[in-house]
């Protein structure tokens, strides 16, 4: 007994002595080559930074009305200008920064761990546990996003935790689809095998064979859903089924911008629009340079 669990143990260590160290370092000289990837890394950081030191920045409470400061462009005394209430741009968007960033990690963390989970037992135990699982993703797939998440918001109250459980919980088919096809793959591999063929019940070996072996491209997955969560976030904000007004999103920040766009107040829209567009972008193109240099086949090249 002590000797297969020796065996046991030496297997699930195996797969990380097959990955040297310095494969990372490959890994990581190959991202930093990617400049476009760098720039939406350094993007990235920068927006977290914002959102993070959002109380020490900020210049005004974003919630503060400033008398006779209705519409005024932007300024010295107000960077990005005020909104039709007399409220500051410029805090509304650092603060606005926390509550976008915030509801989309979040969001991709219940997507990644339910789409992980119901994606590896459908690839792993096969059979009707996959047919099931597999149906009930293709029932979800088979209704348009924006729909299943606008009926679902409108169930509960709207808010950010209503807002990032609505998304995370419609949005989880696509990932567990692609993990399902990585066990299929992997779990003919031989250490499964000899690991099966030692004692290694099923779930030591999803968890500690399978699921490190796809950890790349679980992390890639994620960094792309990052950005469409956040789009999906101010969709919803933007619509009034998302985070409400006063609390700051850059979704509801457009909403209420609109309504004086017309009489050229350009900077309600333009700046968080802005911060939308480069955010989403960022993480896109991080997202296309990780998926680069994890993937095994441009490394052999």
């Amino acid at each position: 007994m002590s000797t297969s669990s020796a065996l046991i143990n030496e297997l699930e260590t195996s797969p990380l002595k097959a990955v040297p160290d310095r494969r990372k370092w490959v890994t990581w000289k190959r991202f930093k080559r990617n400049k476009l990837a760098m720039a939406g890394m350094f993007i990235v950081i920068v927006m977290y930074a914002i959102a993070i030191f959002a109380p020490v920045i900020q210049r005004y409470e974003y919630d503060a009305i400033t008398a006779g400061m209705r519409n005024k462009p932007p300024s010295a005394e107000h960077w990005l200008g005020t909104d039709r209430n007399g409220r500051d741009v410029y805090s509304r968007m650092v603060n606005g920064a926390r509550v976008s960033l915030f509801a989309g990690f979040a969001a991709v963390a219940i997507v990644m761990t339910v789409g992980v989970l119901l994606g590896g037992i459908a690839g792993f135990f096969g059979g009707v546990i996959d047919s099931l699982i597999m149906r009930f993703t293709d029932i979800l797939l088979s209704i348009p996003l924006i729909l299943l998440l606008i009926t679902a918001a409108s169930l509960f109250t709207p808010g950010l935790s209503t807002t990032v459980i609505v998304i995370g919980l419609t949005s989880w088919p696509g990932a567990a689809r692609l993990i399902r096809g990585q066990f299929l793959a992997l779990k003919s591999q031989e250490y499964v095998t000899a690991a099966r063929a030692i004692g290694a019940n099923s779930w030591r070996m999803m968890f500690r064979h399978l699921l490190p072996n796809t950890m790349a491209i679980v992390i890639v997955e994620a960094t792309l859903w990052l950005g469409y969560a956040i789009l999906l976030e101010a969709s919803l904000s933007y619509l009034g089924l998302g985070v409400q007004i006063p609390t700051p999103s850059w979704g509801n920040m457009l909403q209420d911008g609109q309504r004086d766009l017309i009489t050229g107040a350009w900077w309600m829209t333009v700046f968080p629009g802005m911060a939308i567009f480069l955010t989403v972008l960022a993480f896109n193109l991080m997202g296309d340079g990780l998926r680069d240099a994890l993937d095994p086949r441009h490394r052999r090249r």
